[in-house]
């Protein structure tokens, strides 16, 4: 039976190779440590659709390719708690680069991920991205925020 501290260790490390894949811009190894079964995977990132079953290499490849260079990412703050075959994970992300249009992105994120394991080691199953807005009835997301 693997321990918790090594299952946060295992958690922590997908996440890791995960940042990497983005870093680098590789589609393949980003969805790589999703579930297979599309019906066990639940993805509410800040791009639209409100939610959708998962993030498919096609899709991510064209977002990839709507960015000059390499993207910046890190994740901070990572708490993880993990018993048995599930985790869970919530910390902070922050997503840097230029756009293909010029802009320039410096955002700061809240991210939450659900993981079980399986055979092949941990796969997340739940995926959450969201920034908070304000609260003075402007309804603007609220992206300048830094942790």
């Amino acid at each position: 039976m693997t321990s918790q501290h090594d299952s946060k260790v295992e958690v922590r490390a997908v996440i890791e190779e995960r940042a990497a894949a983005l870093r680098r811009k590789d589609a393949k190894g980003f969805v790589a440590r999703q579930a297979a079964d599309y019906g066990l995977y639940s993805l509410y990132s800040m791009g639209s659709p409100l939610a959708a079953d998962q993030a498919n290499v096609e899709d991510v490849e064209a977002w990839f390719a709507s960015w000059q260079g390499q993207i910046g990412y890190e994740v901070r703050d990572l708490d993880i708690a993990a018993d048995g075959d599930v985790a869970f994970c919530h910390g902070f992300a922050r997503m840097s680069g230029t756009k293909t249009d010029g802009e320039t992105v410096d955002l700061w994120f809240r991210l939450t991920l659900g993981l079980r394991r399986t055979a092949e080691g941990w796969v997340i199953v739940h995926e959450h991205e969201s920034v908070p807005f304000y609260m003075d009835g402007s309804l603007k997301a609220a992206v300048d925020l830094k942790p």
